[in-house]
């Protein structure tokens, strides 16, 4: 497991912090391993009833590393094979999934936190999905789950848009279930992750199987993965991330 990705296993909860603060916890290719590595393992591990996901610093995460995938992009565009494999765990997991959330939580920061079964947030927390904006698509079955969530109006703003929801209004909308002070944040998770793993695991489980059709969550994950692909093929992403690079404005009124 990569140094940026921190674990711990205390009275079956299974906390796994994203350790790059620095970065505002941008995720790179080798971080998504040691995600999706934890989580396939827990799911295997007697010892963890619970998983309790985090990050340290002032952010969750700012999502994708953009350096990474502004590489990718400018070679011929692929999806990284770690990133599909941390989204198909965390669509696979069968054991309660919690996420502590304080601070920026941007791409896959927020569509993560679709496939949590308990969100609380920091009252500074601030999500946004703004794959739009760099000319990309939806991840991790957002595309599906969020606006199941929140209405189809609401998330193809939120999409298209990619302007940040706060904390509040994210809890109004059903995608978090409490929003405490800051300096709270890590307690109330943990509170709530140690009162999880009290409950019966195998009855958790089987609820969780009830209320999600983990197949279906997979199968528009690898839709959403192609389609994200070809995009990064694209002369429109191209132009998004040069203009990240350069600190400018993108133009995209030259593309039809």
């Amino acid at each position: 497991m990569t140094d940026l990705i921190k674990a711990s296993n205390e009275a079956g909860v299974l906390t796994l912090v994203i350790d790059r603060p620095a970065k505002k916890n941008s995720l790179t290719d080798a971080m998504y391993k040691s995600l999706a590595d934890a989580l396939e393992a827990a799911d295997r591990d007697a010892t963890v009833r619970v998983v309790l996901l985090r990050g340290e610093g002032d952010a969750f995460t700012a999502g994708n590393d953009l350096g990474e995938f502004a590489a990718s992009a400018a070679q011929g565009g692929s999806l990284p094979v770690n990133t599909a494999r941390f989204l198909h765990a965390l669509a696979a997991l069968s054991k309660p999934l919690v996420a502590a959330v304080q601070g920026r939580a941007v791409g896959v920061g927020t569509t993560m936190l679709l496939h949590c079964d308990q969100v609380i947030l920091a009252e500074n927390a601030l999500l946004s999905a703004p794959f739009v904006n760099l000319a990309l698509v939806p991840e991790a079955a957002s595309s599906l789950l969020l606006p199941a969530r929140i209405g189809y109006a609401r998330a193809f703003a939120v999409f298209a848009l990619g302007e940040p929801i706060k904390a509040q209004d994210a809890l109004a909308w059903g995608i978090a279930n409490a929003v405490v002070p800051v300096e709270q944040l890590v307690a109330t998770a943990s509170d709530l992750a140690k009162k999880l793993a009290a409950r019966p695991l195998g009855s958790l489980q089987a609820t969780k199987t009830l209320m999600r059709d983990a197949a279906q969550l997979s199968r528009q994950i690898d839709v959403e993965n192609d389609a994200f692909a070809a995009r990064l093929r694209t002369a429109e992403a191209q132009e998004a991330f040069a203009a990240f690079a350069e600190r400018r404005t993108p133009d995209f009124s030259k593309f039809t």
